[in-house]
């Protein structure tokens, strides 16, 4: 106890000390005192502020005065040992506290007066040393923390005493390291570093830095330092260039990085490389460090860095500059603009559309020379202090984010009489229902095979469905043989046999026995029904029928898997000769099969239960609402402008989700910096490039190689999009998507096939026309896949593959025709790595789940078909026609009025009418997966389902942009627009489904019945249709009557769908904790930066732990799956 109260009374005392000693020097100020006292009291303070942290603390301290004493002091003061103490004092301060110290001393003014005492300092002569060392450092630390520190320097002619120190100096280096750590400060402000450089410090520097050398190190990287803040100016950096200092600093770095045997020098190599950085922003840099051989020097040495993790700051920044400084290329194409033409029916007076189609046909429109944004470098003499970036005029075309737009002039609409013309598509507002049957007191059964229980699945097709009844029947094992000529050697079509199985009723579902094994498909029972209903009933191609044998008796058909083309071979007694006759109109050719036909999983018996059972699936409850014959009758009907002619196994087949969780990908570290590298290869060692074309939409000419060992491209089917492909290595393909339709941008969304691959081989594939700046490919996110191999042998799903994948800036220039006019842009690519498991597969990748117009058109007439018409009032009209001439559907849902009679009439006719939309960008397929979960709840007999339909009246639109969808489109229709941004002043010809989307809500709101709202976005998947749902009912319940009740069972089941946090929402699809999860290596997006930002980034990422946090999560626990 005795203890403690020393040391409270020890405390006391020192806090009264440096009181009374500010006190007492604030008294000798006052009544200017003889400097020996103001000597000692300083003296004193000094002693104290370097042995007591509290006493640092107590002098900055918020309310204290002590600062403003020491200021003032120095100030007034003339003898020359009160001056050094004080500004040791300020040293001690400034030191131990960090920024905040600084920024305390800067508000006091203390900046403005140690400026004012380097002024004064530098007229006496001879000037004090240890006085100007002092002055610079303390200079040094508070500089930065001062926003006009550059003004007050330069008006005080600092600049000019500083530099003429260390030109004076230059041996003696406890004096020019300070000076140059001031200069570092000086050159942050463009003004100075201009001023600087005419007066010779880039020069001054250069005398500094020199070869390995084991003296002098600290001087050496504070030089480098100031070099390479002083070369962010083009000024300089062009006087650098002009003197050759390029290759200077390139064979400083060589020496170097060879005599750092144990990278004891790192800071000094990573100086060097940032003065390369800065003195690379400019074109002439780049060209001098292209012709010093720059890209090879530094590609070998961060080659020679990558076994060392301690110097991946080296490897960063050397890849940043070679990123930076590798030559801009065009990309290999003919044109920007889509492959694929459409003639407007009216041009746009304005917009980019307009200036497309006013672009002369010599224009090149893929790069112009003056789209390095680099050029003129004339503003060296007009650097003003504004170093803000920004573009000042960039507008926000960003509908959703711009605030000027939220709130739009409202427009005068259109007139009643004109609105009339929507009255048909509203017949539930005057239908009296009279001739309906209406008396359905229980619900009648559904005719899907199950209701939806729980959330919905994402992508779901339900069921497969055979070719006649739409429905599978389960149970039934079907089997598929190699025939023994089938080997690969041999490229006889294989056959397929099907087991023989009963026929049961269309009409009727099949009958659920618990215990058996109704719930499971066998291997090939769900698709290869398909396949062969297709080989039997449909032509593919415009060939002339063949005959051949029918049924035979033992209840077995032969089917036939031709190489590259899918040909019926074999008559149906119920069905015409293949041909033309088949069906009305237009053809349509499936995709290419797997060249070795199916694969067995079990070689040695292929007829085992055994090895039907070990691949059989689970069987989704779901409703089936996929028909590949009908799908192949919408396909022909479809109108688009390549006229396809070909349909993609995935929208044949149809899909449904794996039944495994898919974990997001593990981002491998460094694995951006290696593709780079890869791609600095290709500069480097140009010899070892193919640069071969293997597919090219642009010229329908081009011979396809028949090399074994090349993959083949298609993307001529519905909703494809990829335009050209360049193999650059053996198993490397370089990728160019089409842009959209009277448009020359918009690259992200692609689908595709590829074929011909082989096991065991990792192929890269690089998609290289992307825009956006960002991508959750960054971050975990997977390209899907899907294999026909697979599809075969019962599992016909897309699941996410790829390894490697990372989404970086590359060096193909955007035209700033294509860029809204801004220079200096690149594209993006999209790099991920793919080992196929089967040999000579036909596989399919796309962005996300694929989702087409014709897959809708099939969805909405299952529904329509499936419906029971006494309980649901279901309805499909056409909104109005595309600018291709398809259809644009309108879906109406509600229950059916209990009775004819007028209060249940009136009822019905008062309900609030709710308005769906979705799929205006054709690149978000996931809006369409929401839409097909809303409409399957909606037509779905659960209790709650049934209470929204008779409490709301829905209007749905469930895809407002047909024209994108079908022909591969990112955001546009074929107007070249995105609609999106349309609805304030739609144009009835070129925007017709906005304009009549938009008229649709204008005529409910001039009959009184204007709609709730929601268009569907695609960051959620399909249990948002049925949580909106559920919402709607809660809306209603808290708005109506309180005698309107519900079920309790009812409203348990809804507090579960919304209160819930939705942790499982599919058998795919997991919702993240966090969107975008920590990676040990920092992604650097830009190469052109002139920020210090991509350099601490690169700093940051060697030095990276694990904390305590995250070393406690176990494997699975940091296994997260993603949304899209």
């Amino acid at each position: 106890m005795s203890k403690l109260k020393v040391v409270s009374e020890k405390s006391l005392t020192n806090n009264s000390r440096i009181v009374g000693l500010l006190a007492q020097l604030e008294k000798i100020n006052t009544e200017s005192a003889e400097s020996d006292t103001a000597r000692y009291v300083t003296s004193k303070i000094l002693h104290l502020a370097q042995s007591q942290e509290k006493t640092r603390r107590e002098m900055t301290a918020k309310g204290s005065t002590g600062m403003e004493v020491l200021l003032s002091t120095l100030e007034n003061t003339k003898d020359l040992q009160t001056t050094l103490n004080i500004l040791s004092i300020l040293v001690e301060l400034v030191s131990a506290g960090g920024g905040r110290r600084a920024s305390f001393l800067v508000a006091k003014g203390g900046s403005q007066i140690l400026l004012q005492l380097l002024t004064n300092a530098s007229k006496e002569s001879p000037q004090n040393e240890e006085l100007m060392v002092q002055i610079h450092s303390i200079l040094a630390k508070i500089g930065p923390k001062d926003k006009k520190f550059g003004v007050k320097a330069r008006i005080n002619g600092a600049l000019n005493i500083t530099l003429n120190l260390v030109k004076q100096n230059l041996q003696n280096h406890r004096l020019v390291l300070p000076c140059l750590q001031l200069l570092r400060v000086y050159s942050a402000n463009s003004v100075n570093s201009v001023s600087l450089g005419k007066n010779g410090v880039v020069e001054l520097l250069f005398k500094i830095i020199g070869p390995f050398s084991k003296k002098n190190s600290g001087l050496m990287k504070v030089a480098l330092d100031t070099l390479a803040a002083l070369l962010k100016s083009k000024t300089n950096a062009r006087r650098a260039v002009d003197r050759g200092y390029v290759q200077v600093l390139l064979t400083i770095y060589v020496d170097w990085h060879r005599h750092d045997n144990r990278h004891r020098n790192m800071l000094i190599r990573k100086g060097i490389l940032q003065s390369l950085k800065s003195v690379t922003n400019i074109k002439l840099g780049r060209k001098a460090f292209i012709d010093a051989n720059g890209m090879k020097i530094l590609y070998n040495t961060s080659q020679e860095c990558l076994a060392v993790r301690t110097l991946d700051p080296l490897v960063n920044t050397s890849s940043l500059i070679m990123r930076k400084c590798f030559p801009k290329n065009r990309l290999p194409l003919p044109t920007i603009k889509s492959s694929f033409h459409f003639q407007l029916p009216v041009i746009p007076v304005t917009g980019p559309v307009a200036q497309l189609y006013s672009l002369p046909p010599e224009v090149d429109d893929v790069v112009d020379e003056s789209d390095d944004n680099d050029e003129l470098d004339l503003e060296a003499e007009n650097e003003t202090e504004n170093e803000d970036d920004v573009d000042q005029n960039f507008k926000n075309d960003d509908i959703e984010t711009d605030i000027n737009k939220l709130k739009p002039q409202q427009e005068p609409g259109r007139t009643i009489e004109e609105l009339k013309m929507y009255e048909h598509l509203f017949p539930e507002l005057v239908d009296d229902f009279q001739d309906y049957d209406l008396i359905s007191k229980e619900p009648k059964p559904f005719v899907f095979e199950g209701k939806v229980r729980g959330p919905i699945v994402v992508p779901t097709a339900g069921e497969e469905a055979s070719g006649n009844s739409g429905n599978l029947r389960k149970g039934v094992v079907r089997k598929v043989h190699v025939s023994p000529k089938g080997d690969e050697g041999d490229k006889k079509p294989t056959c397929m046999d099907l087991a023989k199985e009963d026929m049961k009723d269309n009409g009727r579902t099949s009958q659920q026995q618990p215990g058996d094994q109704n719930r499971t498909i066998s291997s090939t029972q769900g698709l290869n029904n398909d396949i062969v209903k297709a080989l039997d009933r449909i032509t593919l191609q415009n060939l002339p029928s063949q005959t051949g044998p029918g049924f035979t008796a033992g209840g077995k058909k032969d089917y036939s898997l031709p190489l590259t083309v899918l040909t019926c071979t074999k008559a149906c007694p119920h069905m015409a000769a293949c041909g033309n006759v088949l069906f009305e109109g237009r053809t349509v050719q499936l995709g290419k099969l797997c060249c070795t036909g199916v694969e067995t999983e079990d070689d040695e018996d292929t007829e085992s239960t055994s090895s039907v059972e070990q691949t059989s699936v689970e069987v989704s409850d779901g409703p089936t609402l996929h028909d590949s014959d009908l799908y192949i009758e919408i396909v022909k009907n479809t109108k688009s402008v390549p006229e396809y002619s070909e349909v993609a196994y995935p929208d044949y087949f149809g899909h449904i989700p794996p039944p495994f969780k898919e974990p997001i990908l593990e981002r491998p570290y460094g694995v951006q910096r290696t593709k780079i590298a890869q791609d600095i290869e290709r500069l480097i060692h140009q010899s070892d490039i193919i640069d071969r074309v293997v597919y090219d939409l642009d010229n329908p000419n081009y011979t396809i190689p028949e090399e074994g060992d090349i993959l083949k491209f298609n993307s001529k089917f519905e909703s494809g999009n990829l335009r050209k492909v360049i193999q650059i290595r053996k198993n490397e393909y370089d990728l160019i998507l089409n842009s959209d339709i009277n448009s020359n941008h918009y690259h992200q969304w692609f689908y595709f096939e590829v074929s011909g691959m082989r096991p065991g081989v990792a192929y890269r594939f690089n998609i290289i026309n992307c825009e956006k700046s960002n991508s959750q490919f960054n971050y975990g996110m997977q390209p899907l896949m899907y294999s026909v191999q697979e599809a075969l042998n019962a599992r016909p799903w897309w699941i996410r593959v790829g390894t490697d994948i990372c989404y970086y800036k590359n060096h193909f220039s955007r035209s700033s025709v294509a860029a809204g006019g801004q220079k200096g842009k690149s594209y993006y690519t999209i790099t991920f790595t793919v080992n196929f498991p089967h040999k000579d597969d036909v596989c399919y990748f796309a962005y996300h789940y694929p989702y087409t117009y014709s897959t809708l058109q099939m969805h909405l007439q299952k529904l329509e078909s499936a419906h029971n018409p006494q309980q649901i009032y279901f309805r499909k009209d056409v909104l109005c026609e595309t600018l291709s001439g398809n259809t644009c559907p309108l879906v109406t849902i509600t229950a059916m009025p209990e009775s004819n009679y007028y209060e249940h009439i009136c009822q019905f006719r008062n309900r609030p009418y709710v308005f769906l939309s979705a799929r205006v960008h054709p690149g978000e397929t996931n809006a369409s997966w929401v839409m097909k979960g809303t409409l399957e709840y909606l037509m779905s007999n659960n209790p709650t389902a049934q209470s929204l339909r008779e409490s709301y009246i829905f209007k749905i639109v469930p895809m407002l942009n047909p024209d994108g969808v079908i022909n591969g489109n990112h955001r546009c229709s074929l107007s070249g627009e995105d609609l999106n941004r349309q609805w304030q002043s739609p144009n009835p010809d070129l925007h017709p489904t906005i304009y009549h989307a938009k008229g649709l809500l204008q005529y409910l709101a001039a009959v009184k019945h204007l709609p709730l709202g929601l268009q569907i976005g695609t960051r959620e998947l399909e249990e948002m249709g049925a949580k909106f749902c559920v919402g709607l009912l809660r809306l209603k319940r808290l708005t109506s009557p309180l005698e309107y009740n519900l079920p309790s069972s009812l409203l348990d089941f809804e507090n579960d769908l919304i209160e819930s946090n939705c942790k499982v929402t599919s058998p795919t699809t997991y919702v993240l904790d966090e969107d975008e999860p920590r990676f040990l290596e920092e992604v650097d997006y830009s190469a052109e930066s002139n920020d210090d930002l991509d350099t601490e980034l690169a700093e940051n990422a060697g030095d990276y732990e694990p904390s305590a946090q995250e070393e406690a999560l176990s494997d699975s626990e940091l296994s997260r799956t993603y949304l899209p």
